[in-house]
């Protein structure tokens, strides 16, 4: 372990995960966002009288000058809007809940940061607290570049299931963090010319298969109809699916699994259908892409799906692959 200088913010190192040591005006933002948020509205008299029961106060009050700069800081750095409802006794809210949706930009900060703190202070149990690495290299940094400054990115990237490495130049358009992985969609796009017809289609590509990645000087726009959370809103995980068309799923959990979803949905769609003496039936709306089939198989027994009969189906499919595999003579 050890600890790399870094403007007043300490990063730290747990085995090989990169802690960062979050600083006192973060704790302080951290604090304020989340008390706002548990309490849904609430006074500045309540804000402080909570401020001063916390360690972070250090038996100072909050003052109200500090109140405004911190709201005005959190409005700057994670675009959380605290407003103050002035019919309502002066109690302040979140104005944009929207940004607490499972997976946006603000709530992984929030968490990150939070978990991180927690961490941090903890470092005598460095050896008992157990963390996965998440590798991005320098790609994400050039790629938020890229999609700043709106240029186009060159890359050399290899398949899982080919040797063979490719050239492609494309159009970042969105960043998307899946089971330890970050992953760019790309846009490629050619006007229709005598020779050849119009091109227009997304790709994604995994980081930790791309071997190079450069800044080009090509200029683009996101198209005005694209929106991140709606593309990939159907889906499981970075697979949009293609000729895959959306459909209602119900699957029937198990045991303890049926807890383990209700705590953690599989999808934002994830609704209850029903209970039974040992399961609970669960709806979704989403595309039955490949990724999500092979994570539903991944449950074993515990999860069976209802419907459609054809999803079902699949599911027989893969499985009687899977003990063919094993009963096949090696």
């Amino acid at each position: 372990m050890h600890a790399v200088p870094n403007r007043g913010t300490a990063f730290l190192y747990l085995g090989n995960i990169l802690i960062m040591k979050v600083p006192t005006l973060f704790k302080e933002y951290i604090w304020l966002v989340e008390t706002i948020k548990q309490a849904k509205k609430i006074t500045f008299a309540e804000i402080r009288e909570k401020w001063f029961n916390t360690d972070l106060s250090e038996g100072k009050e909050l003052a109200r000058s500090t109140f405004n700069r911190h709201k005005d800081a959190i409005a700057d750095i994670f675009g959380i809007i605290i407003e103050c409802d002035t019919k309502d006794d002066y109690r302040y809210y979140i104005d944009n809940n929207s940004v607490f949706r499972e997976n946006s930009v603000q709530n992984w900060m929030l968490s990150t940061l939070s978990v991180n703190n927690v961490i941090s202070e903890s470092l005598s149990l460095q050896d008992r607290i157990l963390l996965q690495p998440i590798p991005c290299n320098d790609y994400l940094q050039i790629v938020i570049n890229a999609m700043k400054k709106k240029v186009r990115v060159e890359v050399t990237y290899r398949k899982y299931n080919s040797e063979v490495v490719s050239h492609v130049n494309f159009e970042p358009y969105c960043l998307k963090l899946f089971n330890q992985r970050w992953y760019v969609l790309a846009h490629f796009h050619r006007d229709a010319t005598n020779d050849k017809d119009e091109q227009d289609y997304f790709a994604t590509y995994s980081f930790d298969r791309i071997q190079s990645m450069t800044l080009t000087e090509i200029k683009f726009e996101v198209r005005e109809d694209f929106d991140a959370q709606e593309y990939f809103g159907e889906c499981y995980g970075i697979y949009a699916g293609g000729d895959v068309e959306a459909q209602r799923i119900v699957i029937r959990a198990y045991n303890d699994q049926r807890f383990y979803l209700r705590d953690l949905p599989l999808h934002h769609s994830q609704k209850e259908l029903q209970r039974g003496d040992n399961y609970i039936d669960y709806e979704y709306y989403m595309r039955p892409t490949i990724d999500f089939c092979s994570h539903l198989l991944s449950f074993g027994k515990h999860v069976e799906v209802i419907e459609p009969q054809s999803l079902r189906e699949n599911i027989v499919e893969m499985a009687t692959e899977i003990i063919q595999t094993y009963n096949s003579e090696k």
